[in-house]
This record gives structure tokens, C-alpha cells and sequence, in this order.
């Protein structure tokens, strides 16, 4: 399985930290040129290689990790999202129920990339806390997973799991999953819960 986070503003670097601290090679793309972000990408660690946007589009699993509009730009970039998972790591807040056809953010998200299976994930937490080791106190922080496709949650949650988080399948996007969406100007009752679970 092959992995790409597209945008490296706070999130996105946050996750590679998470990707680096397993050594598990991921490609990090942003609007700037590979050659801009590399100085940045190798301070974090060596499995963390900036490419061109065309070749991080070649992952098996993507990581949106750009602003909530800027996905509509991720979508031209490809002919066909077919067989590819999109892990939304965005946040709508602010934008309007109406601007998504009263849709929460992740169904018009997964609605954009038609033909890929899309998890919502990886969305709650601040980035200084996603950036920092999620074992504490021998407890594994919390990342909520979501998806109308209930095949595609179980993946992401391996890869949540090898990160060393401890994944929390919500259920679909309407259902569970609204608890960790931005919608217009209000934040789900989950974003922002910094939660840990023991281990057994």
C-alpha cells in the first residue's frame, strides 16, 4: 500500500510527522514544487518524500489535507479516482450548508471523487496534538473514521492502527461521522476531543 498527504501546511506536516515517527514511506504535494518543500520534508525524516503533485497521485491511498475548497482542484488532477481511498482530513467550517448542496462536508466530498472510496479521518484533532506521539500514558489517541462505504474504513483504521492511533469507526457520514464535521459556522460534538483509549 502506497501513500501520498496532498497539502503541507500544518495538518499535512503533522501527518508526515505521524507517517515518519513508524518509518512509513509516504510522498507529501503541495501547490508549491517538490523542490520547495523537500528541504522541509527531509527535516521530518527520510520516509518523507516530496514529489510533484502527478506522481504523489499515483498512491494507493490519499490524505486531503489542503483547505475544504481546494479539493475541487485535487479532483481535475486525475481522469479517474477509480480504485483509489481518499482519507478527508479537511474541515468545512465556515463554509455554508448551501455551498455543499446541504450535504456534510465529507458526502460532497465523496461525491467529487467519484469512483474512489472516501473515509472521513485524521479531522479532529489541532495540529500540534496530531503531530505528537499518540501513545501516552500507555493509551493510544483517538482518530474517528467515517464512510458511506463500509469496506473503506477498515484499511484506513490498519493504517490508523500502524500509526499507533486507535481508530473509532463512526458508522456513515450522516450518521456517526456528523459528530466530527464542520457545518456552516458549528463544529461536530467530537472535533477538538483529544481522547485516548487503554489498551487491553
Amino acid at each position: 500500500m502506497s501513500y501520498a498527504i496532498l497539502g503541507f501546511g500544518r495538518i499535512g506536516q503533522a501527518l508526515a510527522h505521524a507517517f515518519a515517527r513508524k518509518n512509513i514511506n509516504v510522498t507529501v504535494a503541495s501547490r508549491r514544487s517538490p523542490e520547495a518543500l523537500a528541504p522541509e520534508a527531509r527535516a521530518i525524516g527520510p520516509t518523507v518524500v516530496a514529489k510533484s503533485l502527478r506522481d504523489a497521485l499515483e498512491a494507493d491511498t490519499i490524505i486531503l489535507a489542503v483547505p475544504f475548497r481546494e479539493h475541487r482542484e485535487v479532483v481535475k488532477a486525475l481522469p479517474s479516482w477509480e480504485g483509489k481511498t481518499v482519507i478527508d482530513a479537511t474541515n468545512a467550517f465556515g463554509v455554508l450548508p448551501e455551498e455543499m448542496d446541504d450535504l456534510l462536508s465529507s458526502a460532497f466530498v465523496a461525491n467529487s471523487f467519484t469512483g474512489a472510496k472516501v473515509v472521513k479521518g485524521f479531522n479532529h484533532l489541532v495540529a500540534a496534538t496530531l503531530a505528537t506521539d499518540p501513545i501516552v500514558e500507555g493509551g493510544h489517541r483517538v482518530v474517528f473514521l467515517s464512510s458511506d462505504d463500509e469496506d473503506a474504513i477498515a484499511p484506513v483504521a490498519d493504517l490508523a492502527k500502524e500509526l499507533g492511533f486507535a481508530p473509532v469507526k463512526l458508522g456513515k457520514f450522516n450518521e456517526g461521522g456528523a459528530l466530527v464535521h464542520a457545518r456552516g459556522r458549528t463544529w461536530g460534538q467530537l472535533i477538538f476531543q483529544d481522547l485516548f483509549k487503554k489498551q487491553q
